[in-house]
């Protein structure tokens, strides 16, 4: 054990932490009033005190870390002194997270809309119609084009009106969670009428007039009457053992089984086709909560398990795919190979190199970067008048390029930094003449746009933060917004929110260029608005992010 562990499990609180304690976060972390933050430093008594809570050691090493404490004002730290804090801190933390006994488990929760989506056609082997992209996206080659076309739409949903099954029900809405993201357990529940809405999607997609043979690929094994009837039954079970299979994502239970034969059965022996009789069955199955509940059996005791193969399966596949695993992953779990590192390093491999791994790149960055956001930007259509050429077009154009710099890093496997800081983008010639002098070209393609890898030798826009879908949506009609800026960097870039605004935060000096104000830059009005306590905590931490972009438009 270094010496630094045994520290851990001694005497680092009461000889290194609390003086330095003592000195600089009593007035707000102290035992008088009610604590800052609801921390209460000076009630740990020793350093198995802050072993228990590996949370609070976290929190501790990231604001001492990122500079936020001490605050601005306070005495600041000696560097050395809070580089040995840093590290004692992180011996505490390794030591706080060895001894864990036991780790949250992964809430319940059905499958979003998305997923719901990719599942249903990976099922059926129906044609993809969510890519945004014509035929540029090909992961397993190591390299993205130098030129291609992309749609126009966010994640495709107009490319819907398409070719597409009709008469399908449409697919029940889902709450965006507060954070951005869609797969938070809370929001994706399933009541009465919700589920009731899913079976009349289920029924609606198989009972389509469009979905035969000529458009699943699933159609002969699974809906195909053999030559005899006396062969519904042995063909019914062997073909719906398969398809609840790949649908529940574990190999079904016999008793399960037996239910969805004996309704298929029913309907054929009524007066129903065999096929008939098979699409009630899987549209029964689409309806199921095993299909649409993403859950674990491990972990229900009071130890940590591990997950076995088939829930590691679904782990990976929910997670590149945003689908059902596929029979690959099933197989290996099935073995019981999954969990073997060479295998699993094998398959994220595979994954990685596969098609399916668009939907990936269609939904994770939207929504890390908050991109939807764009749709909603209104600059004044007085000194911005080429924004408003065509309704929305000009957001997809600026949408698009932060999301294929997303693809080409990771299909190329390029350094995570170029995310900050690129030396290429892919632009339009529409943002081409944006970046260059305002304008717009003189024809702009309304589908199919033509972007082009080019060199970024300003190196400002190279990256996710500073390209103009970010700044335009960071900012209002008629000015940029440092607090909108800040609050989306500590957000999305640091995973450091700020907490919501006091409900009596006061409104920043009047604006008026006969009032008394007048004279203020923007960044004086911020310091005169900071002058609460209770605004200083988080804008602090905000502000610097936010002016440092205030040299972009």
């Amino acid at each position: 054990m270094s010496p630094n562990v045994e520290a851990a499990s001694g005497d680092v609180l009461t000889n290194v932490l609390q003086p330095v304690f003592r000195q600089s976060c009593v007035k707000c972390h102290g035992e008088l009033g009610d604590p800052s933050g609801e921390v209460n430093l000076f009630a740990l008594k020793n350093s198995a005190d802050l072993t228990r809570n590996p949370e609070l050691v976290r929190d501790l090493v990231r604001v001492l870390d990122s500079g936020i404490m001490p605050p601005e004002g306070a005495p600041p730290l000696p560097r050395e002194q809070r580089q040995q804090l840093i590290a004692e801190l992180r011996e505490l933390l390794h030591v706080a997270v060895s001894s864990q006994e036991s780790f949250p488990q992964a809430p319940i929760r059905r499958m979003n809309r998305f997923q719901y989506n990719n599942a249903v056609q990976d099922l059926f082997d129906l044609p993809e119609r969510m890519l945004r992209e014509y035929g540029y996206f090909r992961p397993e080659t190591g390299k993205m084009p130098d030129d291609l076309k992309a749609g126009s739409r966010p994640l495709g949903k107009s490319q819907l009106i398409g070719k597409r099954l009709a008469g399908v029900a449409p697919f029940p809405q889902d709450l965006r969670a507060e954070h951005g993201y869609d797969n938070r357990g809370d929001h994706l529940t399933l009541s009465p009428l919700l589920l009731e809405s899913f079976f009349k999607l289920s029924t609606s997609i198989v009972g389509s007039e469009d979905f035969n043979e000529n458009t699943s690929g699933a159609w002969t094994p699974l809906f195909r009457p053999p030559p005899s009837r006396e062969d519904y039954l042995p063909v019914a079970r062997e073909s719906l053992r398969g398809f609840l299979t790949r649908a529940f994502r574990r190999p079904v239970e016999d008793l399960v089984l037996d239910r969805y034969v004996d309704y298929a059965m029913r309907r054929t022996e009524s007066g129903g086709s065999f096929s008939d009789g098979m699409k009630a069955a899987v549209s029964a199955a689409l309806a199921s909560p095993r299909f649409l509940y993403l859950y674990e059996r491990s972990g229900t005791g009071e130890t940590v398990e591990r997950l076995d193969d088939f829930e590691l399966a679904s782990r990976l596949s929910f997670f590149l795919w945003g689908s059902i695993p596929d029979q690959t992953l099933l197989d290996l779990a099935a073995e019981g190979k999954l969990h073997d590192s060479a295998v699993l390093e094998q398959q994220v491999d595979r994954m990685l190199r596969d098609a399916r791994l668009k939907r990936f790149c269609d939904s994770f960055p939207t929504q890390w970067l908050q991109l939807e956001r764009i749709v909603s930007a209104v600059p004044d259509p007085q000194r911005f008048p080429e924004f408003y050429f065509a309704k929305f077009r000009s957001s997809m154009h600026m949408m698009l390029e932060p999301l294929l710099l997303f693809e080409t890093i990771l299909i190329e496997d390029r350094s995570i930094l170029e995310l900050v800081d690129s030396d290429f983008s892919y632009r339009s010639e529409l943002l081409e003449s944006w970046y260059r002098d305002g304008t717009r070209p003189t024809r702009v393609p309304p589908v199919q746009i033509p972007f082009r890898r080019v060199p970024v030798e300003d190196r400002r826009q190279g990256g996710v933060i500073t390209n103009v879908a970010v700044m335009t949506m960071t900012s209002g009609p008629l000015e940029t917004r440092p607090i909108t800026r800040g609050s989306w960097i500590a957000g999305v870039i640091f995973n450091d929110p700020p907490d919501p605004p006091p409900a009596d935060v006061p409104l920043l000096p009047n604006e008026d260029p006969a009032g008394a104000d007048a004279d203020l830059t923007l960044r004086e009005r911020f310091e005169a608005h900071r002058t609460r306590a209770d605004c200083l905590s988080c804008h602090a931490k905000i502000d610097p992010l936010g002016f440092a972009l205030e040299n972009y438009g």
